[in-house]
């Protein structure tokens, strides 16, 4: 009798694994087969730290073309990501402009491997013709700088969304991160932004902003708006920079989409735990010490701690929140934010840099999601949204 139940027992796992192997098979071909839009990838601002030859591999940083090819990313947004400290010092507008600049020297440099489209059907004859396209999408509205014409002028330049604030509350809305909230949401100027973005066909996304803010955009917008790079607060309990899920269902009403932040403490409750627990740690030292925040001291006491504390989420954490979405509103308001190059070394274990991809469609596929959820997923939601928009805005040109 025992060795019927062992006999069994290595069947199902036999069973198991061939199963695995083949989902791990499909997995690499679809992230071949269909388009990845990610809508956040950091590699501008991470240049201004470390400037590298991103057509090759490199040591550091979660971004280059040859992992981007292994993972089939084909369409990463650039974010455009300006400090709030740019806009107090009056060079936001000049500093966007610094950054699109760098990823046009990348185009130039490499003009075999990568583009920069105009507009949708850009984007897509980029990708048919085997280059990775980077669209623009400016993190912080500062560089508008009050000033509507700013924003005919990054369009020009090719800006496909902007996240209309950051860490700091600025001239257009206020920020999920900041206890000074002068507008109680948007500013007059914010809300004539919004109206203009629609006009203009750039999508509005409301990572960052308030939970006040959000519900004014929704209201004013005439079209879906996104949350390039925000993932659910329902894992991450009174963590404002997620969405909660009235929040996500009034998106989905509005015909927008949340793209899914990998980062762990965007993820994980434990992981955002750890972090602040680490955060009010190293404060306690600096005070105590006598140290500044940027001090080497610090800065040394933070890796410490980062590296004996810090709780990584995985793989299986990000696709709850896959499912929660599509528990909550379906697939067609689902999509990729990864946040790569933007949060440090804080992604979870499966999902460390671009070559990843396939892991979040294995797991995907696992979940029970069907191709066509997938191809959703990864880049058709955002082509409809973003195809709303440039529709809306070719009916209202002039």
């Amino acid at each position: 009798m025992k060795g019927y139940l062992l006999i069994g027992a290595l069947y199902i796992l036999s069973c198991s694994s061939v199963f695995a192997s083949e989902q791990k098979d499909l997995a690499q071909k679809l992230v071949q087969e269909y388009l990845i839009v990610d809508g956040h990838v950091d590699l501008p601002y991470r240049l201004t730290q470390r400037e590298e030859d991103v057509g090759i591999r490199t040591e550091k940083g979660d971004f280059d073309f040859p992992r981007a090819r292994e993972g089939g990313l084909n369409a990463p947004f650039m974010s455009i990501y300006v400090p709030a400290e740019k806009e107090a010092k009056g060079v936001a507008k000049s500093y966007a402009d610094s950054l699109i600049d760098k990823v046009e020297a990348m185009v130039k440099r490499h003009p075999d491997k990568f583009a920069i489209p105009k507009s949708l059907d850009d984007l897509l004859q980029q990708v048919d013709t085997g280059l990775i396209s980077l669209p623009l999408g400016i993190e912080n509205g500062a560089p508008i700088e009050g000033d509507l014409a700013n924003l005919k002028h990054f369009s020009e330049r090719g800006v496909k969304y902007i996240t209309l604030t950051h860490s700091k509350s600025n001239h257009i809305s206020d920020s999920s991160y900041d206890e000074n909230r002068p507008w109680e949401g948007l500013s007059a100027f914010g809300k004539r932004l919004v109206r203009e973005m629609n006009r203009m066909g750039i999508m509005i996304d409301i990572s960052h902003v308030s939970d006040a803010a959000f519900w004014q955009v929704v209201d004013l917008s005439a079209l879906p708006v996104i949350a390039s790079h925000s993932s659910v607060r329902h894992f991450t309990p009174g963590f404002e920079r997620n969405m909660n899920d009235e929040m996500i269902k009034a998106l989905a009403d509005n015909g927008g989409i949340i793209m899914v932040n990998f980062g762990s403490t965007f993820i994980s409750g434990e992981s955002l735990n750890s972090y602040r627990e680490i955060s009010e740690l190293v404060d306690k030292f600096a005070q105590e010490k006598g140290f500044s925040k940027e001090s080497k001291e610090v800065e040394d006491y933070t890796d410490k701690l980062a590296r004996e504390k810090f709780i990584y989420a995985d793989l299986e954490d990000v696709l709850n929140h896959f499912d929660h979405i599509r528990d909550l509103v379906g697939v067609d308001h689902i999509g990729v934010g990864s946040d790569f190059d933007g949060v440090g070394d804080s992604l979870p274990t499966g999902l460390k840099d671009v070559s990843d991809y396939p892991n979040l469609v294995k797991g995907l596929l696992e979940r029970g999601y069907s191709k066509e959820d997938i191809k959703k997923i990864l880049g058709g939601n955002l082509v409809r949204v973003w195809q709303a928009n440039e529709d809306y805005a070719k009916r209202n040109k002039g």
